[in-house]
């Protein structure tokens, strides 16, 4: 697959500001796009209320309805699907409809430019990691958290209430409950990260992530202890866990071990191992991943993270650099 566009030869240094989309308003239009995995349209339609409860236009695109193989169409027809709404003057956020796999198949051959000129909100996560950060490199905000099938997830309320406060540019904070297993401390930087799968496979490519000075989220599902043991690894040995400001380790679902011998160590102890020679703080259980109380993070947000055994509050700083809609 030949790649028709080039990210800009732009590096972001740790501490430069990313650009904020313009927020949301009662109105507006926003596109759905499946640019992975099959879905079942019928599936999206509580998710597509909700939306529309928000007082949002919704623009459907095709691959909600389509399918091949696993995927939601042809790599060329969700291209051309995501090429369409990142071309579209009218919107103001891509929201996926769900992750699966199958963005890092087409993330290379997407055209930013319209993007670039009119910049809008792009939402997912999981498999959208890859998406989320090519945005980040272009120097814009994107948002971590609920699609449209997994916002009507029993449980999911608080979390899809959230995504809107984000959208709507509301402030948001989190306070959680904190963990014996956090590494106490104060940190200010800007939110990377995501699928801890898709960061450990974008490591030199084209979306792979500067995580110097940066406070780093990471979450997966579904993936044995050994795997993860072995991603923690690519991520030290490639210097993305040397000069980190934080880390906020996520959910990590339905992690399975091999039948016998058992690999010997869980998530916790895996992580602490990899980062236990640094000093930076380290907060553990932060509700945010593949579970239905999915807490949003913009990434490429400034934030301040406060982490203690008791609790963990991670608030998002004042935007200085906000696309305002003209």
């Amino acid at each position: 697959m030949a790649c028709g566009w080039q990210l800009p030869n732009r590096f972001i240094h740790p501490m430069t500001p990313i650009i904020t989309p313009p927020y949301l308003k009662p109105g507006d239009s926003i596109g759905i796009i499946a640019p992975a995995s099959v879905v079942q349209y019928q599936d999206l339609l509580p998710g597509i209320k909700i939306l529309q409860d928000w007082g949002l236009n919704v623009v459907e695109g095709f691959t909600l309805k389509t399918s091949h193989n696993q995927f939601a169409a042809t790599d060329q027809e969700r291209l051309q699907d995501f090429q369409t709404m990142l071309d579209n003057e009218s919107l103001s956020a891509i929201i996926a409809a769900r992750g699966g796999y199958g963005c890092s198949r087409i993330v290379d051959e997407l055209d930013f430019s319209s993007f670039i000129k009119k910049p809008k909100w792009i939402v997912g996560f999981s498999d959208l990691t890859v998406i989320l950060s090519r945005t980040f490199l272009l120097g814009y905000q994107s948002v971590h958290g609920p699609m449209v099938k997994s916002m009507t997830l029993d449980g999911a309320e608080n979390a899809a209430d959230t995504l809107r406060k984000i959208l709507f540019g509301e402030a948001v904070h989190y306070k959680i409950e904190g963990s014996e297993q956090n590494r106490n401390g104060t940190a200010q930087g800007q939110v990377v990260g995501g699928n801890l799968c898709l960061l450990a496979h974008m490591i030199g490519t084209g979306t792979d992530i500067d995580t110097k000075g940066k406070i780093l989220f990471i979450e997966d599902v579904n993936e044995y202890l050994y795997n993860l043991d072995r991603m923690m690894i690519q991520l030290k040995r490639s210097g993305k866990l040397s000069h980190l400001a934080g880390l906020v380790i996520g959910q990590f679902t339905d992690v399975k071990d091999n039948a016998a011998p058992a690999f010997g160590k869980n998530i916790e102890e895996i992580i602490h191992e990899h980062v236990a020679e640094f000093s930076y703080p380290v907060c553990y259980n932060f509700p945010a991943g593949h579970v239905a109380d999915n807490q949003p993070l913009v990434i490429g947000a400034e934030v301040s993270l406060e982490v203690s055994a008791e609790i963990v509050s991670l608030n998002f700083l004042p935007d200085v650099n906000h696309a305002v809609q003209i």
